[in-house]
């Protein structure tokens, strides 16, 4: 009795487990092959879109947009210069005949046009130009020697050295501006706590020599003693924006 048990659960074991089989099979096959479509089409349903549209059947239908592509508006001719006018500005050079004009009108008048160095347009009193170390009116030098702008220098042109004096203040011993590394571009001036080096509104400072264009501390006092009076005017007309 038991052997029967036995062989009668293998038989069904084996009857449940093909059919299984077969299936998995059968239904693996069929994903492999592409539909061939419904009767009377150009190809299967998978194709690209680009053969979608060369598809003479209509194998499927073209998605619907949710905005369709507006409608192709005409050109308004109505607006605008008319056809005869845009004609006689072709064949008649009316826009030629009005720049010859303009310069006809000019000719005649006096020209904008300065004859530099003996005419001179007017300067910003921001204009940065050659380096000049100012002095107070007792005629005491007004850098202190806290190096700020040689810290802030970008282009490293200043070298200064110090030492205090008998009655504790600190003054400069060295002041050197290498001009040829010079940016000019303002930084020392709005760095200096006291207005001690500023740039002058000269622009006149070319040189032969490139040795010429190494300022030191006498040079640069130099500058700020000759050219004290403008400095001081330019500060003032300025010192509402610093």
């Amino acid at each position: 009795m038991l052997a029967v048990q036995r062989v009668a659960a293998r038989t069904m074991m084996r009857s449940a487990v093909v059919p299984w089989y077969r299936a998995f099979s059968v239904s693996a096959m069929a994903r492999a092959i592409p539909d061939p479509g419904p009767p009377g089409t150009t190809g299967p349903n998978l194709l690209s879109p680009v053969h979608d549209q060369l598809n003479v059947h209509r194998d499927h239908e073209l998605p619907k947009y949710r905005h369709p592509r507006p409608p192709k508006k005409e050109v308004d001719y109505s607006e605008g210069p008319s056809a005869l006018e845009k004609a006689g500005q072709l064949f008649l050079f009316t826009e030629l005949c009005r720049g010859l004009w303009i310069t006809l009108e000019n000719f005649f008048r006096p020209p904008y046009t300065i004859l530099y160095p003996f005419e001179k347009g007017p300067m910003s009193p921001r204009f940065r130009g050659e380096h000049a170390l100012r002095r107070y009116p007792t005629g005491e030098e007004r850098c202190i020697a806290c190096k700020l702008c040689e810290a802030i220098c970008p282009a490293l042109a200043i070298t200064i050295e110090s030492e205090p004096r008998a009655d504790g203040a600190r003054r400069t011993t060295r002041y050197d501006i290498d001009m040829t590394k010079c940016i000019y571009c303002g930084l020392c001036q709005e760095a200096c706590p006291v207005d001690a080096i500023v740039e002058t509104q000269t622009l006149e400072f070319a040189t032969e020599t490139r040795e010429e264009l190494f300022y030191n501390k006498e040079k640069l006092l130099a500058n700020g003693d000759r050219a004290e009076a403008e400095i001081a005017s330019n500060i003032y007309a300025d010192h509402l924006q610093r």
